[in-house]
C-alpha cells in the first residue's frame, strides 16, 4: 500500500511538471444558420448555411517550453461544412493550417508548413469579413484580396516578430517544390501593424505566381488543387492598408486593397462557375468602411459598406465591373462561447465583365444572381470551444 502511494505521488509530480512545461489545446468553432436569398441563379432560395459569419473548423495547438525563452509550437487546423461533414478541401483533413516551429520571447516566431499569408494576418482583423468581425457574407467580391482567408499557403516558411511597443511585422514564402521551376506556383507576402491605444493601423502585400503551361498542383497555391481559391491567374499581386479607431463602445475602420490578376486562369464563386474571360486581366480596388457599436457587453451591432471598382482588359474585350456591398448585423452573446446573430446583406453590381457581358451581383459564399442585385438574410447560432 505504501509503495503504491509513493508511485502515485511520483507520477503526479511528473504530470504536474510536464503540464507546466507544455500544453496541448483542442479548439474550434461551429456556425450554422438559415439563409434566404432573393435571387440565386434567377430563383429565390431558402437554405441551411454553414459558416455565414465565421468558418466551422476544429484544431489542435500546442507549445512546449524549451528554456531560455525558447519554445516549440505546432498547430493542426481543418475546416468543414457543418451541414454534411465534408471538409472544405477534398481528401485533406488539415486544410486551413498545419505547421510546426520555434518561438523566442525576444526574437519572434519561425514556422514551417501550411499557413495563412500576411493579408490575412495583418489586414484581416480590420475588415468586416476577417478575423476582427468574422462575417463571411460581407467579403469583397470573389474574396479577391483573401481578407476572408479563402485559402492558405502550402510549403510555407513564415516569420512573425514580437511586439515592439505596438509595432509588429512578418513575412511568408511558399515554395513551389518543383525541381527546375523555382517560381512555378510560389507565393510570398509581407506585412506590418501598429497599435497605440485606440488607434490601430496595418499594411500588407501578397504575390502568387502560377503557370498556364506547366501546372504544379504540389506548389503553394494552384487551380484545381481543391482549396477555395475563387480566382486564379498566372500572376496575382495584392496589397492594401487599413486603419481603425476605438472610442468607448464604438469602433470605426477603413480598409483599402488593390488586386491585379494577370492572365486569368479560372473563376469560381461559391462553388458555382462564374465565367470571367480566361486570359483576361482584372484589376480591382476595394474601399471598405466598417463599424461596430457595443450596445451592452453582450449585444453588438456591426455595419459595413464596400465599393469595388474593377477594370477588365484583354483579347476578349474590356469591361468596367463595379460592386457595392452593404451589410448590417446584430450579435448577442448567450455566454462567453455561444452567440446568436441576425444579418442582412445587399449587393448592387453594374458595368460589364468584358466580351459584352453584363456584370451580376454575387454575395460571397452564395450563388450569383441573374441580375445586378442580390439580397440575403440569415439567422444563426455559433459556438466556440
Amino acid at each position: 500500500m505504501k509503495r503504491n502511494l509513493i508511485i502515485a505521488g511520483v507520477l503526479g509530480t511528473c504530470a504536474a511538471t510536464a503540464q507546466a512545461q507544455s500544453s496541448v489545446t483542442l479548439y474550434g468553432a461551429l456556425d450554422a444558420g438559415l439563409i434566404y436569398t432573393n435571387n440565386s441563379g434567377g430563383h429565390t432560395n431558402w437554405q441551411q448555411g454553414s459558416g455565414s459569419l465565421s468558418d466551422s473548423y476544429f484544431g489542435l495547438k500546442g507549445i512546449e517550453d524549451l528554456g531560455g525563452g525558447l519554445h516549440t509550437l505546432f498547430k493542426l487546423e481543418g475546416g468543414f461544412n457543418i451541414n454534411n461533414g465534408h471538409t472544405i478541401e477534398g481528401n485533406t483533413t488539415f486544410n486551413r493550417q498545419l505547421y510546426v516551429g520555434l518561438q523566442h520571447d525576444r526574437y519572434g516566431t519561425l514556422t514551417l508548413g501550411r499557413q495563412y499569408d500576411s493579408m490575412v494576418d495583418y489586414l484581416g482583423p480590420f475588415s468586416e469579413a476577417g478575423a476582427g468581425f468574422g462575417n463571411n457574407l460581407s467579403a469583397h467580391p470573389f474574396d479577391n484580396d483573401n481578407l476572408d482567408h479563402s485559402f492558405s499557403i502550402k510549403n510555407a516558411v513564415k516569420y512573425q516578430s514580437v511586439n515592439y511597443a505596438g509595432f509588429k511585422f512578418g513575412g511568408l514564402y511558399g515554395l513551389s517544390n518543383d525541381a527546375g521551376q523555382f517560381s512555378n506556383n510560389r507565393a510570398w507576402s509581407a506585412g506590418a501593424s501598429y497599435s497605440n491605444g485606440p488607434l490601430n493601423a496595418a499594411a500588407a502585400y501578397l504575390q502568387l505566381n502560377n503557370s498556364l503551361n506547366t501546372p504544379n498542383a504540389t506548389g503553394a497555391v494552384s487551380a484545381g488543387q481543391g482549396n477555395n481559391v475563387n480566382l486564379t491567374a498566372e500572376l496575382q499581386r495584392t496589397f492594401g492598408a487599413a486603419v481603425n479607431y476605438t472610442y468607448g463602445p464604438a469602433t470605426v475602420g477603413f480598409v483599402w486593397t488593390n488586386t491585379h490578376f494577370d492572365n486569368l486562369m479560372a473563376g469560381v464563386q461559391g462553388g458555382t462557375s462564374f465565367a470571367l474571360p480566361n486570359g483576361a486581366n482584372l484589376h480591382l480596388n476595394n474601399f471598405e468602411l466598417n463599424g461596430r457599436y457595443m450596445l451592452s457587453p453582450a449585444l453588438s451591432l456591426d455595419a459595413a459598406y464596400t465599393y469595388t471598382d474593377g477594370k477588365v482588359s484583354g483579347a476578349q474585350g474590356s469591361g468596367d465591373p463595379k460592386w457595392q456591398t452593404f451589410s448590417l448585423e446584430a450579435d448577442y452573446m448567450l455566454s462567453k462561447r455561444t452567440d446568436v446573430y441576425v444579418e442582412a446583406v445587399y449587393q448592387h453590381a453594374s458595368g460589364q465583365l468584358g466580351n459584352a457581358r453584363a456584370n451580376v451581383a454575387m454575395i460571397n459564399t452564395l450563388s450569383p444572381s441573374s441580375t445586378g442585385n442580390q439580397v440575403a438574410a440569415t439567422v444563426g447560432l455559433r459556438h466556440r470551444f
